[in-house]
This record gives structure tokens, sequence and C-alpha cells, in this order.
């Protein structure tokens, strides 16, 4: 299905392009300042760390749905090998080949392209086998550091976990920050929790894939007004699955990576901060999540850390 009318529409509205300059491969990263980051520290009070990654195993959430994103095989090359000699120090090694976006991971820039295009006005076309992404690898979002925002949607509708199926509107983030008590702000990371991750921790690995609560068409516009960096959340799809105009596929990746510039982040384990940010009464808190830099990536594990 061609991109509709309504599509376009949006993208004209959240459009970054040229916004950092023509030479930007960054996007909204581009908001987390040095100002940014000295306020988001201000928020640690008690130092409680949440880890917000799902474990990296050979059996984790990859179903074979998308084709060659592969749970990670990981095999030991060394078992207490004495290098230099018996009754010298021993070591072990190991190594693992997987899909950068098995696991708890972003979305880079390079990672989806329309109308030819990825973020910035380059061409899809400077993505290539043998030396992957010539522009916005995701080496190049460095550290990412910000304030984090939770937007517990599934608390602040009432219910542990949103219903298969259903659509995260702009209403549903207000409500959401309503209940976080604080307004997202320019350089924040915003976590949007719809619970589906509970589905994936209870072994129910298919029913986690779809179909799946995401996010709406209409949210890019939402998180382009307040200047936000990068989104994540608690499914595998992000968006809506299946999608929420029918035969119109990853629309809001479209939004978000290509015309916007902002990182996506997916399989977060919102949880345990979920817990926490209700415990606690604040839903504002320092987070670290640099992926790791692997050059010329379409995107990349991470294993971001809360610290309330």
């Amino acid at each position: 299905m061609p991109l509709p009318a309504e599509f376009h529409e949006i993208a004209e509205r959240v459009n970054n392009w040229g916004r950092w300059g023509a030479a930007d491969e960054i996007g909204t990263l581009n908001l987390i300042t040095d100002a940014v980051v000295r306020e988001a520290a201000a928020t640690v009070r008690t130092g409680r760390r949440v880890a917000l990654a799902v474990p990296l195993r050979q059996d984790g959430i990859q179903t074979g749905m998308i084709t060659g994103r592969v749970n990670p095989l990981h095999t030991m090359i060394a078992v207490n090998f004495e290098m230099f000699g018996p009754g010298t120090v021993a070591t072990s090694d190991d190594a693992v080949t997987m899909g950068l976006q098995a696991g708890t991971h972003w979305d880079g820039l390079a990672h989806v392209s329309h109308s030819g295009r990825i973020y910035n006005g380059r061409p899809a076309d400077s993505i290539t086998t043998h030396h992957r992404a010539a522009f916005s690898g995701i080496e190049k979002a460095g550290p990412i550091v910000s304030r984090g925002v939770l937007l517990d949607v599934a608390r602040a509708r009432g219910v542990g976990r949103l219903p298969e199926g259903h659509t995260v509107t702009p209403e549903d983030l207000d409500v959401a920050e309503e209940l976080a008590g604080t307004k997202v702000r320019p350089g924040d990371i915003t976590l949007v929790r719809t619970g589906q991750i509970q589905r994936y921790l209870a072994g129910e690995k298919e029913a986690y894939a779809f179909p799946s609560p995401g996010l709406s068409l209409r949210t890019p516009e939402w998180f382009h007004a307040r200047d936000v960096a990068a989104v994540a959340n608690d499914t595998l799809t992000f968006e809506v699955f299946p999608p929420e105009i029918e035969n119109l596929w990853m629309p809001v990746h479209a939004l978000d990576l290509v015309e916007m510039g902002m990182l996506q982040g997916q399989n977060w384990n919102l949880e345990e901060l979920s817990e926490a940010c209700a415990e606690e009464g604040r839903y504002a808190f320092l987070l670290s999540a640099p992926p790791e830099p692997f050059v010329g990536g379409a995107g990349a594990p991470v294993a971001p850390v809360a610290i309330l």
C-alpha cells in the first residue's frame, strides 16, 4: 500500500531535516545538551538503580517472524586455557552471533527508509551490504544519558497490561503524563509502558509479538511538540500491531526515524521501573542508555539503567 496522504501530512509537520544542519546524523539526540544532563543528574535522590534490559539468551524474544534477526548464539571459544603454558593463569573466552536488534535495543536512524530516503534526506542506497550505513550509523549516537520519564499508560488507564491491539494515542500519553506529575520537556527520553512485556516474561513469546498494543500514527506529533530526544517501549513492534490503518506497515517507524530523526527503543522491560516509580511517587529519573557502538549499524543492543 502506498503511503497515504495522512502520512505525508504528518511527515511534513514533524520533519526535522536540516534543523541541525545538512551534515547532521543524530537528529533529536542534539536536544540532549550539557544543561539537560545536569538537570537529569539532579533527579537522583536515593541512588536506586533499575535495569531495563531483558537477558540476552539463545531462547530469547525472537521467534523467526523477522527474517535473520536471530537470538544470541553464545559459544565458549576457550575454557580455562593456560595460554602461557601449564600452571600459568588460565582464561575463558566466549563469542556471540546475534541480531543487533534481537533483545533490548535502539533502532538507529538508518533502520528505516521511505520514498528512497533516510533521515536528513540522505539516499537510502547509502546503506549497503558490505559497507553498512554510511550515514547515521548507530555509533554516531554516542553516550545517551538524559532525563528519563516513564509514561506508564497501563497504570494510568488502571490496568496491569493494555489489551491486545490497543492503540496508544496522544490522549493516552496525556493521561500518563498527568500520572507522572511532571511535564515532558526538551531533551527527555520517554519510556512508554504498555505492560506487553509481561507476555514474554511469562514465556508467551508468540503472544508477546502479535497482536500487540503500541504507538499510534498520531503520537509522533506529540513527541515532536515536546522536543523529545528518544522514545522506547516494552513491545516487539513499537507501534500497534497489526497496524491501525490496514496494510499500512511501520508508519510510526518512518515518521520517528526518517522524518524526525528520533531513535526508538524496543523490548525494554519496564515492569520493575513501574513499581519503583509508583512506590516513590515520581516518574522522572536519570537514564543511562548508550548503544553498543557498532560502526554503520542500523541498530544496537543496549542495557539501560534508570537511576532514581
